[in-house]
């Protein structure tokens, strides 16, 4: 093998080897045989499974109006986030079912999963809904409370004497 002193030889070599294979895998989208889109969305203990398909802008989330399980305009206003950032406002209905938490949670989980079901759906959102950063699961839980502690770090009060 001889030795790569310019640029030239560097083309030459690299053009002998053989073609370099696409780095990213290409994004097909994933539908089922009703044409919607399904993700499961978590936040704290909350879980949400989250189907959309092309719509009117409705959400039903255990089987009431968004308006009904979310009264709180700040939790609505989270529930469309993904469709602001991707451009889709009343564009798809959204099916979900949620459990555990509270509803601030279950507001986040339903947010995270509406996201990774709308990339899903239409593959070309994925990059501005991960630029906004809907695509990832925020890990923060209440941490477990510790033996001979009040709560998970705090300490009961201490007096020597």
């Amino acid at each position: 093998m001889s030795e790569i002193k310019s640029l030239d030889d560097l083309k030459s070599a690299v053009g002998a080897a053989a073609p370099v294979k696409a780095l990213a895998p290409v994004r097909v989208a994933v539908r089922d045989k009703l044409g919607r889109a399904y993700a499961t969305g978590k936040r704290k203990n909350a879980v949400a499974r989250v189907w959309i398909k092309p719509g009117t802008g409705k959400v039903i989330v255990n089987g009431k109006t968004m308006a009904e399980y979310f009264a709180r305009p700040v939790l609505q206003m989270i529930l469309r986030q993904p469709f602001t950032i991707a451009g889709r406002e009343d564009q798809f209905d959204v099916m979900a079912t949620v459990a555990g938490g509270g509803l601030s949670g279950q507001a986040g989980a339903v947010k995270h999963g509406v996201s990774k079901a709308l990339q899903l759906y239409e593959p070309a959102l994925r990059g501005a809904l991960k630029a906004a950063g809907f695509l990832t699961r925020d890990s923060r839980v209440v941490e477990r409370k510790k033996y001979g502690k009040a709560k998970a770090r705090k300490s009961f009060q201490f007096s020597k004497r």
